[in-house]
């Protein structure tokens, strides 16, 4: 039992889960789920209680209990107590204030996250203001490589997200030539496959594999089919880059996808065997999204931010290059308008960031939420400046297979631009050489650029 006293008001909380759940911002899916603060000065009673909480609380007491869920076991039984020694005599207030000091550097918080339990964070998380929320981030650099290397400082990466209703190769192609000649494609190509055959998978991976060799194009290829599918392409031999699998906070949510942790450490291997990596061994690709364990009736009452930086825990022990938190998908009964969905992207991009990963966002929304594109623009600027290691790049911004909306290639290069960032170095002198990118990083018209680009153009009969 928590309790405060707050304006002569005594708020009482029976358990550590529903102080996290009530001190939450308001957000749609927890007041979905009845876990909600019922009121703000509940929700700041919460917060009182949360600050006051010792950091070691989170070692004792389970949102989720040990012996029911292999998350929580694999949070337990991974914790580094030596790295956590730094702060184990800190309250989650203290915490947050040690956070935003100087001392807090890229070096301090490197060598704590694997001090840190979800828990924690997702704690820390809901004290802080937005602006807490990118300071913070900004300071952690993740980096991780495969044929490239992605999150180093100044550097902000694009997925080519060339989806397709059917499936085509040649509409695939387009959409991926267009990427490449707007500078995008560095964190990695990746279809979302409208069919779930492995035969289809198959073909989608040689056509990106036939372009990439082609012209030696220092980037990834993925595509987004379910784990299991991923590994019967592995045994036929496919040309597979990257691992991907959605993953969430809970076992029983992990059910739900079709997995466990034992099938992630089977496809991480299988994924490794094939050794198509040059610069990184980094090889798993995983998406998240608040509001998946609730969707799926496996949250045990915890709040749907403290369950995506569970998976994160997840997602940290399989060194992945990649976590893609795509934070507007599931909808407004999760994230009912942009500001919610602003607040999450930054919550899960900060969460990640300080317990290790490799964080990029799907700044994105579904057409029957309270947002727009406006929305959107102010996003993905916050988490520029935050230092989001990769973002999405959609042919206009508008997903055709998956239906929602999100970033464009045209975004990606805004943002650059402003805030002055750079592909990953590998892929910016591919593009380069190649004349896409003038001495000053600029994209050149493809039509006044000759050479390699023109042949770029005509790969697979696109452009004629």
């Amino acid at each position: 039992m928590y309790a405060t006293t707050l304006a002569g008001t005594r708020h009482t909380f029976p358990d550590l889960k529903s102080v996290l759940a009530a001190a939450t911002p308001l957000r749609s899916g927890d007041v979905l789920a009845g876990i909600s603060a019922s009121s703000m000065a509940q929700r700041v009673a919460a917060r009182y209680v949360l600050a006051d909480l010792p950091l070691t609380t989170f070692l004792s007491e389970a949102v989720i209990p040990y012996e029911a869920d292999e998350v929580t076991r694999l949070i337990v039984d991974t914790h580094d107590a030596g790295a956590f020694a730094r702060v184990s005599h800190m309250t989650v207030g203290q915490l947050r204030e040690w956070l935003l000091t100087d001392d807090a550097d890229a070096s301090a918080l490197a060598q704590l996250s694997p001090g840190l339990t979800p828990e924690m964070v997702a704690a820390v998380c809901k004290l802080m203001r937005n602006q807490d929320l990118i300071a913070v981030a900004r300071k952690r650099q993740v980096v991780t490589a495969f044929r490239n290397t992605i999150g180093l400082k100044g550097r902000l990466s694009v997925r080519i997200q060339p989806n397709h209703p059917t499936d085509d190769p040649t509409g695939i192609a387009a959409s991926i030539l267009d990427g490449l000649l707007n500078g995008c494609g560095d964190a990695v190509i990746g279809i979302n496959p409208a069919s779930d055959s492995v035969e289809t998978q198959i073909l989608l991976l040689r056509l990106i594999d036939d372009l990439r060799e082609r012209y030696a194009i220092p980037t990834q290829s993925c595509v987004l089919a379910h784990l299991t599918n991923t590994i019967a392409a592995i045994e036929q031999q496919a040309p597979v880059d990257l691992v991907f699998q959605s993953i969430a906070g809970t076992e029983a949510a992990n059910r739900g996808f079709g997995i466990d942790l034992a099938m992630l450490r089977e496809g991480r291997d299988a994924g490794l065997s094939l050794a198509r990596h040059t610069v990184g061994a980094n090889v798993m690709y995983f998406e998240t999204g608040q509001g998946s364990a609730l969707s799926a009736g496996a949250h045990h009452g915890v709040d749907q931010q403290t369950l995506e930086t569970r998976a994160y825990a997840v997602a940290r022990a399989f060194e992945p290059l990649l976590v893609n938190s795509v934070v507007g998908f599931i909808g407004p009964e999760y994230l009912y308008d942009g500001k919610q969905i602003a607040r999450a992207a930054l919550e899960d991009h900060f969460c990640g960031k300080l317990l290790g990963l490799p964080m990029g966002v799907d700044v994105c929304y579904t057409n029957h939420a309270e947002a727009d594109q406006d929305d959107m623009d102010s996003i993905l600027t916050l988490l520029g400046a935050a230092g989001v290691n990769f973002v999405m790049g959609v042919p206009g911004a508008d997903d055709v297979m998956l239906n929602y909306q999100s970033t464009s290639y045209h975004d990606a290069l805004y943002v650059r631009d402003v805030l002055g960032l750079h592909p990953a170095p590998e892929f910016e002198d591919w593009l380069m050489s190649l004349g896409i990118l003038d001495a000053a990083g600029r994209i050149q018209d493809p039509r006044l650029t000759a050479g390699a680009s023109e042949r770029l153009l005509s790969y697979g009969g696109v452009g004629k």
